[in-house]
């Protein structure tokens, strides 16, 4: 088999399968591991696979970031549904962060009639929500995510490590009841599990829109969350595939 026509198999298998690992290939074309590597190497080039710690995924396995504007008015009911359970979780004088993210944005409106918490959030869409409120909010600087209003980098890592709060609440771009909590990229992956990490809790908001959905780079197993709260549209076995991992609150949908 020439290496154009087993780069063309690989891609095929990628595709078929959602993902492989480099063992396998090796296994599978009698070629050495390094072989593998550098055939994955050439076709994340031309956009064929995405490369992973030990192996590759097809790019269309993964659910990639989406803009603000697109998802704001998606599932509204449900995720203020959510962020009213939410704000149940805090008590008087905590302090919270916000991940970034639309769910998220519904608990900081949830909040801007209270005056007894200290909120965090690395998103300049929920800082804008309670800048006319009586919060102490604090925001953590960094590179702005365009389309999205994410901040993020070394600055914003920085920051993290240097607090500590009551309670963090994630968002979540992906969840896969097997593969946990994932994120489009590295380096959203990386600020939140630095604020998992700055939090005595950690509760995940999201809509049942985002389960059975996988993203790029992993954040956590749900086995590492304190809670999650998502809405009732869920099947009899999600609920109890959920419930084996992780305390749930579902909630009324609309």
């Amino acid at each position: 088999m020439t290496p154009s026509q087993r780069r063309k198999d690989i891609t095929s298998h990628v595709h078929a399968t959602g993902k492989v690992d480099i063992e396998q290939l090796s296994e599978m074309f009698h070629v050495s591991p390094m072989t593998v590597r550098r055939d994955l190497v050439l076709l994340e080039q031309d956009g064929k696979l995405i490369r992973t710690h030990g192996g590759a995924v097809s790019p269309r396995s993964l659910t990639l970031e989406t803009p603000f504007i697109s998802k704001e008015t998606k599932h509204v009911t449900e995720k203020r549904a959510i962020s009213k359970k939410a704000v149940q979780m805090i008590p008087e004088g905590a302090s919270i962060l916000l991940d970034s993210g639309t769910t998220t944005l519904e608990l900081a409106r949830h909040l801007v009639n209270r005056k007894d918490l200290t909120v965090i959030t690395n998103d300049i869409n929920l800082a804008s929500e309670m800048v006319n409120s009586a919060l102490h909010v604090i925001v953590t600087g960094g590179d702005l995510q365009n389309n999205v209003g994410a901040l993020l980098g070394a600055q914003t890592q920085e920051f993290l490590r240097s607090i500590h709060v009551d309670r963090f609440f994630l968002g979540a771009h992906a969840i896969d009841l097997h593969a946990g909590v994932t994120s489009p990229t590295l380096e959203k992956s990386m600020v939140k599990k630095l604020m998992m990490e700055a939090a005595e809790e950690t509760w995940l908001l999201a809509d049942s829109s985002k389960i059975h959905h996988k993203a790029f780079s992993k954040v956590c197993a749900l086995q590492d969350l304190d809670g999650f709260i998502t809405d009732d549209r869920v099947s009899k076995e999600e609920v109890r595939l959920i419930e084996q991992q992780v305390k749930t609150f579902f909630v009324e949908g609309g």
